[in-house]
């Protein structure tokens, strides 16, 4: 049965559509964002990063992680003010534009970010302790402190985020007493780094660095918690990025005028020593610390609750979509968390993990990034901002995120695009059903527009394959015909499977949902098709229109594969019909149908040869075209010619071998004498063990009495496998398409 996905929403406050209490901007956005982004790595890096890059190159690094963030930024502010952002912060924003399975495969990895994100604070926490404490085991002092973060958010998620404030005040002591402090030592402003012996480069620093600037995932995943998202979202987080960016061009400054490189680079605290009261420094580097961590373990369980809801993860995980409390809080997705996290802390060490929680956050950034260029550039009638930027900046955006991506690690952006690629792959193979629509649909619907404007209505030999309109009546009845049409496409050329009703039989809903019931059981047995049903007072003059408005522009069906007839009393109207194809331009296969044998073993088709114009032409290239699809692998093409006698036979024989070797499709050529046989005789004798049997028909302008003409090509086939009698109509040389 397949999946199909709920709508991600909370309960009580955290349904993320104003009602209820809920949190503001300053609260809910503006407060864990800057908390998060003034964090560990400002504290316990960043000196680390002026010592190896210098002034420059921090003042560098910092422009250019936060640029990336501002385009980010504002990617988010525009998509916030379009749609209510429910629980699942990012994931919601990526599934509900470009869908449950592009949304899942960037849902998962972002969700272990925001988890490593808990050991990254921990960790760092510790590493501060046991620079003050170093009787205390670093790795056992984040163990602990994980475990204590986690019991914090499962018992009061309320506290926590209260908490917010006095440690937001914490950090502006810090700040302050880092400002009035004075240099450790005599020192000249390293505008360029320290020397080579002691550097890192340039971008394996700013993989160090980069996670300091992200702290706007902490905002945007409490979504579920806010009173107004969509006033909360891009204040809260425009206003966290422009602080953080003014703060951390300050510092490099600070840093850089009052400790050498080296100094910098070898001492983790070294703005203790620097700032004018120390100890605030350690309030701050702890408050920033472990608000950080909370604020993850906060928001990692929420987007695991939003894939369980969805329906993203197997249906054993199912449990973790459950919600407790008036304020539907995950407390079994924070348990799971605590388990990823504490794994994490086995690292112990922030240079590891860091550059790891930097690939999956530029990649979450760079999805966010596609989805509101994306939105833009198709403008739909549904997409309306209140925030609204031009295309170019989201794109630019995620241009960003992946050329650092590869200057940072090539290797591990490749890795990560496995990993994704592969849990979309997944997704897409369970055919989950998502409860909303995406943007999807009108990527394609563009990508159609730009080429169907941009194909020449006259036809091009080299392009040329067969777009089919098969007239099966009901499928089941005649499912040769579609196997035939599907294999001689591959999946390349589109095949429409259609069917005339009588008129009034049906109303135009139920038409509809015919097709969609005939496209169904198609898709199942793996045809790649597209369905339609009209409507008519008589079924021939139904075909008729059908095949003269059916397409759009010069995507419109070239070849029509239909059952013979063999019906006397009809016989007339359906030549009739044959010869409005034929003039109408299409080329027209009619399938005689071995209903015991079918198309046998589909290792033999016999092409009966009456030279290369037009229906020889066509024969070739469609016995070629079946010989290389996956259902006819290996069959064999038997090109076969009737002359009258000996002297006629080796010239004819080396005529048709040397037009079979120039057309390079693996023929072998027959040259049968007729010794005064009529052809019937040796075509039924030569032809009697083919899978399928190729006959040239002459077109109905040429004949007197078409209608007895066809009864009497039916006759001579009543003995034979299945026969396709093929008549081109189409202005083309068939043989250059082989050339």
């Amino acid at each position: 049965m397949t999946p199909r996905a709920a709508n991600s929403s909370g309960n009580g406050n955290g349904n993320g559509n104003g009602d209820g209490p809920g949190l503001g901007t300053f609260g809910g956005v503006f407060t864990p964002s800057i908390l998060t982004i003034l964090g560990v790595i400002m504290y316990l890096r960043f000196g680390w990063v002026v010592g190896n890059v210098g002034l420059v190159g921090a003042l560098l690094i910092v422009t250019l992680a936060t640029s990336i963030t501002l385009l980010t930024g504002l990617s988010i502010a525009m998509i916030a003010t379009d749609r209510q952002v429910r629980v699942g912060g990012a994931y919601y924003m990526i599934s509900r534009s470009l869908g449950i399975e592009p949304g899942g495969a960037i849902g998962i990895p972002l969700y272990l970010a925001q988890a490593l994100s808990v050991a990254l604070y921990t960790v760092g926490f510790a590493e501060s302790v046991n620079r003050v404490f170093p009787i205390l085991s670093q790795q056992l002092v984040a163990i602990v402190v994980t475990v204590l973060v986690a019991l914090l958010a499962i018992k009061s998620a309320a506290a926590a985020i209260r908490a917010q404030y006095v440690i937001m005040a914490a950090i502006g002591v810090s700040l302050v007493s880092l400002v009035l402090g004075r240099p450790i030592e005599s020192t000249e402003v390293e505008l360029f780094g320290a020397a080579p012996r002691h550097s890192e480069s340039f971008w394996v620093v700013f993989a160090v660095f980069f996670p300091a600037v992200t702290g706007i995932m902490a905002g945007v995943n409490m979504s579920g918690d806010l009173k107004d998202p969509a006033r909360s979202i891009p204040r809260g987080t425009l206003a966290a990025i422009g602080v953080g960016y003014a703060i951390y061009m300050a510092l490099p400054i600070i840093l850089a005028s009052r400790a050498d490189a080296l100094t910098l680079i070898e001492d983790p605290l070294v703005m203790r020593r620097i700032a004018l009261w120390g100890d605030a420094i350690l309030i701050g580097v702890w408050g920033a610390t472990l608000s950080s961590a909370v604020g993850s373990i906060l928001a990692a369980p929420r987007v695991l609750q939003a894939l369980a809801r969805d329906r993203v993860l197997p249906g054993s995980l199912r449990f973790l979509g459950a919600g407790h409390g008036p304020a539907d809080e995950p407390r079994t997705g924070t348990a799971v968390t605590l388990v990823v996290a504490l794994a994490a802390v086995m690292l112990g060490d922030l240079n590891v993990i860091a550059p790891i929680l930097t690939m999956f956050f530029l990649t979450t950034y760079l999805v966010l990034n596609v989805v509101a260029g994306v939105e833009r550039f198709l403008d739909s009638p549904s997409f309306r901002p209140e925030f609204g930027v031009h295309w170019i900046l989201p794109v630019l955006g995620a241009i960003g995120c992946l050329v650092v991506m590869f200057l940072i690690n090539p290797g591990a952006t490749i890795a990560a695009a496995v990993i994704i690629v592969g849990i979309f792959t997944w997704l897409e193979r369970r055919e989950m059903e998502a409860a909303w629509g995406d943007v999807r649909r009108g990527i394609w619907m563009a990508m159609i527009r730009m080429g169907v404007f941009r194909i020449s209505r006259a036809e091009d030999t080299k392009n040329w394959r067969p777009h089919v309109l098969v007239l099966s009546g009901a499928p089941r009845r005649r499912w040769s015909l579609i196997e035939l049409g599907v294999a001689l496409t591959h999946n390349r050329g589109l095949v429409t499977v259609a069917s005339v009703l009588p008129t009034g039989s049906r109303d135009a809903a139920q038409q509809s949902k015919i097709e969609t019931l005939i496209h169904d059981h198609l898709e199942r047995n793996g045809m790649e098709v597209m369905v339609r049903l009209t409507t008519a007072p008589d079924i021939f003059q139904g075909a008729e229109q059908l095949v003269e408005t059916y397409g759009l522009g010069p995507v419109a069906p070239n070849t029509v594969i239909l059952g013979a007839s063999l019906e006397e009393a009809s016989r007339d109207r359906y030549c009739r019909m044959l010869q409005v194809f034929h003039t109408g331009r299409r080329n027209v296969l009619v399938v005689r149908s071995d209903l015991e044998r079918g198309f046998g073993n589909r290792k033999r088709i016999d092409v009966w040869w009456g030279g290369l114009q037009r229906n020889g032409g066509l024969m070739m290239i469609l016995a070629y075209l079946l010989r290389i699809s996956a259902q006819w692998t290996g069959a064999e093409i038997h090109v076969k010619l009737v002359v009258p006698n000996e002297k006629a036979a080796d010239s004819a024989r080396r005529n048709l071998e040397a037009t079979a070797g120039a057309l390079r499709i693996g023929a072998q050529t027959h040259v049968l004498v007729a010794h005064g046989r009529p052809f019937k005789e040796i075509l039924i004798e030569s032809s009697a063990d083919a899978d399928l049997v190729f006959l040239g028909i002459a077109a109905p302008s040429t004949q007197e009495d078409f209608p007895s003409y066809y009864a009497r090509a039916q006759e001579i086939a009543a003995d034979l496998p299945t026969v396709v009698f093929t008549l081109a109509a189409q202005d083309l040389p068939f043989a250059s398409v082989l050339e």
